[in-house]
């Protein structure tokens, strides 16, 4: 018997070898700014979403005409201003309405009429015997071809014809010239961001190196650097592209260049800010120490440590691009015909707002899209790089 107010008790475990040691603290994980400014731009959906935006857009621009059966540059002059239909075109009743005109040509009647799979079947009757020569009619129509006499019955009174019908698709509608919209869509699409990146390219190599220099130099050298972007500040883009113009005519690369040559300007003096507060850090004063040049210093020292606020720049400098490109194609000073980019056709669509207001929709949705996708996309990266600075 045990009391009541016992306890039973188990014998402790025989301690190990390493009982009483510390255990060992976790592994610190170092990650560098550009790690942590990754995981913070996740974070922010809009930008994320933005990404997401622009990818489709540059897809549906650059894969998209190798997916689609029209080009461009293709007429089709029976489509002239088509509204926008997932249906092909013409449909059956104009089909048919098509037909019956032909056959009042022939001085005969069109007793019945039935398309399928992209064949007609046409049952043609007359007082008089038919010359079987009527299947030419059809022929040479826009939305008819190879047509054929299948059978000629009751001495000739009454013609079955058959043969294939043209029926295109235009899931965006014509132009005034009966061109496909979304062919020119996308081929817009590639001139407009192709121009965005080049030139933003262009003031990238550009500005951040003579902002560098200019910078990091100072003295006699930066007076003489900062009064030359002045002078390039006072000079009109529009009339200097427009004198561009009337010497070397439009052109695609006259764009590139004319934007290109003026964006670097801001880049420039953004660059020069940031070196001349880090000129004065210690680590620059270590590299002056250890005999490095001041080449060597500004290229492995100063552009490093300026590439977090010129890439937050450069994604502000590619919708400013499109839309200086956008407003030399509004004016007619931009990409010459066939060639098209977002803001030619913005511009033909305002002219025909009235009588096909598809014209104008369809191209500015996918300009004012990308041009938000790029703002998220600065806006992700700026507080990324800098997330106290909200």
């Amino acid at each position: 018997m045990t009391d009541a107010f016992s306890t039973k008790t188990t014998p402790a475990p025989n301690p190990g070898p390493g009982a009483g040691l510390p255990l060992p603290e976790p592994e610190a994980v170092s990650r560098s700014l550009g790690q942590l400014a990754w995981l913070r731009f996740r974070k922010n959906k809009a930008a994320m979403l933005g990404c997401l935006t622009l990818i489709l857009v540059a897809l549906f621009s650059f894969v998209g005409p190798h997916l689609i059966s029209h080009s461009y540059d293709d007429v089709y002059r029976s489509y002239v201003e088509t509204p926008p239909s997932i249906h092909p075109r013409p449909d059956e009743d104009t089909l048919r309405a098509a037909a019956n005109t032909l056959a009042v040509r022939g001085r005969v009647a069109l007793e019945s009429f039935e398309v399928e799979d992209g064949r007609f079947t046409a049952v043609l009757t007359s007082p008089n015997p038919m010359d079987a020569r009527l299947s030419r009619l059809f022929d040479r129509s826009d939305v008819f071809s190879g047509a054929e006499l299948q059978a000629h019955e009751d001495e000739g009174r009454r013609m079955t014809l058959t043969g294939g019908v043209t029926q295109e698709t235009f899931l965006m509608g014509t132009d005034s010239n009966g061109r496909d919209l979304m062919a020119r869509i996308m081929l817009g699409g590639q001139i407009s961001l192709a121009v965005g990146l080049l030139a933003s390219l262009v003031s990238l190599a550009v500005g951040v190196l003579y902002g560098a220099v200019s910078g990091y130099m100072g003295g006699r050298v930066d007076n003489i650097m900062m009064r030359l972007v002045e002078i390039l500040y006072s000079l009109p883009f529009v009339f200097l592209v427009v004198v561009l113009v009337v010497f070397f005519g439009r052109s695609f690369i006259l764009i590139f260049l004319a934007i290109g040559a003026i964006e670097w300007l801001d880049m420039a003096r953004i660059v020069r800010g940031q070196t001349l507060a880090l000129k004065r850090r210690e680590f620059v004063g270590a590299a002056e120490a250890l005999g490095l040049t001041d080449w060597q210093i500004i290229r492995r020292h100063i552009i490093p440590n300026v590439i977090g606020p010129v890439i937050v720049f450069v994604t502000l400098v590619v919708p400013k691009v499109i839309l200086l490109e956008s407003f030399l194609s509004f004016l007619g000073l931009g990409v010459q015909a066939p060639l098209t980019s977002w803001g030619a056709l913005i511009s033909d669509g305002a002219a025909n707002m009235r009588s096909a207001p598809w014209l104008l929709i369809y191209p500015s949705i996918f300009f004012v899209v990308t041009l938000f996708a790029l703002n998220f996309i600065g806006d992700g990266l700026r507080d990324a790089f800098d997330p106290k600075d909200r």
